[in-house]
């Protein structure tokens, strides 16, 4: 709203100073230092309404050290999280874009479907909270909406090179540099960003090239479903990976910022050529809610680092592990996710072959054996006895590294 306002008042009365509303870096600056304020001085009054009200997190005894110490903690902090990206981005964003309308429904679709599950747990004191099955259908039905928003809306285009049209990039920048070759016509296509190999772009359609001439027209066959999976995988990924404080937060800011770095390459016509990249014309506003969305995640931290004085519950982690999922497949960058997001996923195939492992060892001996000491991974090294502070801070680390290597495929092929 005040990238409008401020471009009124440059139009209309000339205000100096209002120009720098047009500059990406600037909104996006703002949008950081936003949602950092809003998390931290909405987080202690929220924080404060949670304890009066006695909304506590009620814990099971897993026997886990320190686990009935948190009993009580308030829960639902999530809202701070959804809060903190959604006014900034309002604030500082195009709102006619529609990366930035999908991301905004993306936020607003699995924050509500988070604190209803929430908000049984706590109000109608049910454990078990939404049903499975209903998370599921909110997570497909929205994988539905995005992908048929993106599969089928005009505006949502790539720009790809061309031998034919050359023209200087840096013309605009008053600065002297080599030619290079565009198509300066944008298309409308399902392609994709593959890693470490030299020709790093696969268009979806062609998994269909077997039903013969035409087959580009029902590309949407593979890539719906595609679409539902991630989004369905990452935001339960992320609901896992919520069982340490600060972990989820801490992993998904790492997650994002390295998410805001490839969309303002991919938004970026000199980087994307330089990088050998698509370019994703109008991507780059993306910067301002991803941009949110990392001061958001740490403004939160400051509530939820060991010991937490809040919890995100679902409202905040299926938002953000979906958040991430429609962001990177926005950007075209899906398929980097099993590295990027290498904790959400280590953190679900833990799960996933434990529980598989048990049910194979009964059937088969009559006693369930377990691979794991507990699922998630992270309780696995807490029943070995590490501290969930050094716990959380390894898998930080290993979370900037995987950050750093997903950066280095860009160049890495």
């Amino acid at each position: 709203m005040l990238y409008y306002l401020f471009k009124y008042l440059d139009e209309t009365i000339n205000l100096p100073g209002a120009q720098v509303f047009n500059f990406l870096s600037f909104r996006a600056a703002m949008a950081v230092i936003t949602s950092l304020l809003i998390g931290m001085l909405f987080g202690k009054t929220w924080i404060r309404y949670l304890q009066k009200k006695q909304i506590g997190e009620t814990v099971r005894d897993l026997g886990l050290e320190g686990q009935l110490e948190k009993q009580g903690t308030p829960t639902m902090g999530g809202l701070i999280i959804v809060a903190s990206i959604i006014i900034p981005t309002l604030l500082f964003a195009k709102l006619d874009n529609i990366y930035i309308i999908l991301m905004l429904f993306t936020t607003v679709w699995l924050g509500t479907v988070g604190f209803i599950d929430d908000y049984i747990k706590v109000f109608k004191k049910d454990k078990e909270g939404l049903k499975g099955k209903l998370k599921i259908v909110a997570q497909v039905t929205l994988g539905l909406i995005v992908s048929a928003v993106l599969y089928f809306n005009p505006h949502v285009v790539v720009r790809e090179k061309s031998k034919t049209v050359s023209v200087n990039v840096y013309d605009k920048l008053e600065k002297t540099g080599p030619s290079y070759n565009f198509q300066p016509d944008e298309i409308h296509s399902t392609k994709t960003t593959i890693p470490f190999v030299k020709n790093n772009e696969f268009d979806y359609a062609v998994l269909l090239k077997w039903l013969g001439d035409g087959y580009e027209k029902y590309a949407f066959l593979v890539f719906m479903p595609l679409v539902i999976f991630i989004i369905t995988g990452v935001s339960n990924g992320a609901n896992l990976t919520d069982g340490m404080d600060g972990l989820a937060a801490g992993t998904s800011a790492i997650i994002g910022a390295t998410l805001g770095i490839l969309a303002w390459v991919s938004g970026n016509i000199i980087f994307a050529d330089y990088l050998n990249i698509m370019y994703i014309p109008n991507v780059g506003e993306l910067s301002i809610f991803i941009g949110a969305f990392v001061g958001a995640t740490v403004g939160f931290l400051w509530y939820n680092t060991y010991p937490a004085q809040v919890f995100m519950g679902d409202t905040g982690s299926l938002a953000i592990g979906g958040i991430i999922a429609v962001f990177a497949i926005i950007i075209r960058k899906e398929l980097l996710l099993p590295l990027l997001a290498g904790i959400f996923v280590v953190e679900s195939l833990s799960v996933i072959i434990q529980v598989s492992y048990f049910k194979y060892t009964k059937r088969k001996y009559g006693v369930g054996k377990r691979v794991f000491l507990m699922a998630p991974l992270h309780h696995h090294y807490q029943k070995k006895g590490f501290p969930e502070p050094k716990i959380v801070m390894r898998f930080f680390i290993v979370g900037v590294m995987l950050a750093v290597l997903t950066i280095v495929t860009l160049k890495l092929r």
